[in-house]
């Protein structure tokens, strides 16, 4: 006699999320689906034997203020570990670094109250914006950094310098050859919250 048992169907199993969150440069501003870091760094997390699945929360021309009030969303998906990529546009728009600062500082502060793991990525400004106000805005990653004991990637754009095909004709935003290089350059201070 053949006994059939049924069983509810197995629930796959979720994988963690890992949220970059984040500008223009996180959402792939004028890029092709899937040609941001998040899907170069989904490739090379896979390819790594990390199963992470990467969302990109990234939304182009967002401010500091911005990620403050996203974060809501950013919560609700119940992430692992965030990259938090915030602050060129209050640059490039002189907004006073004191508001920077303390947006960015509760960004961080709410996903660590949550217990997700942060890495923050840093951004730098054009030169004709001056040297005392760039030193002052990367000051202000490197100081949230260390209070909140965060990983750091003090420039998302170092692996980009001097690359031919990296930025587009804007001068501001990451090519697909750029973005992959973005992933590269985040997966060392990555890895270790994984």
């Amino acid at each position: 006699m053949l006994l059939l048992v049924l069983a509810a169907p197995l629930r796959a199993v979720e994988r963690p999320l890992l949220v970059c969150y984040g500008d223009s440069i996180t959402a792939g501003y004028n890029l092709p689906a899937g040609q941001a870091y998040s899907g170069f760094l989904q490739k090379d997390l896979n390819a790594l034997g990390y199963h992470y699945r990467v969302v990109n929360s990234g939304v182009s021309g967002a401010t500091t203020k911005d990620a403050v009030e996203g974060l809501p969303s950013v919560l609700r998906l119940h992430p692992a570990v965030v990259i938090v990529e915030f602050g060129g546009n209050d640059g490039l728009r002189g907004l006073p670094l004191a508001a920077t600062r303390a947006n960015l500082d509760q960004v961080l502060r709410t996903l660590q109250a949550a217990h997700i793991r942060v890495l923050l990525a840093g951004i730098t400004l054009p030169p004709n914006y001056g040297p005392d106000y760039i030193r002052s805005f990367g000051q202000v990653y490197r100081e949230l950094a260390a209070r909140r004991r965060v990983a750091f990637v003090p420039m998302i754009y170092s692996g980009l310098i001097h690359v031919p095909g990296t930025i587009q004709p804007d001068g501001i935003h990451p090519t697909a050859k750029g973005s992959q290089i973005i992933a590269k350059t985040l997966l060392p201070a990555l890895r270790p919250l994984l």
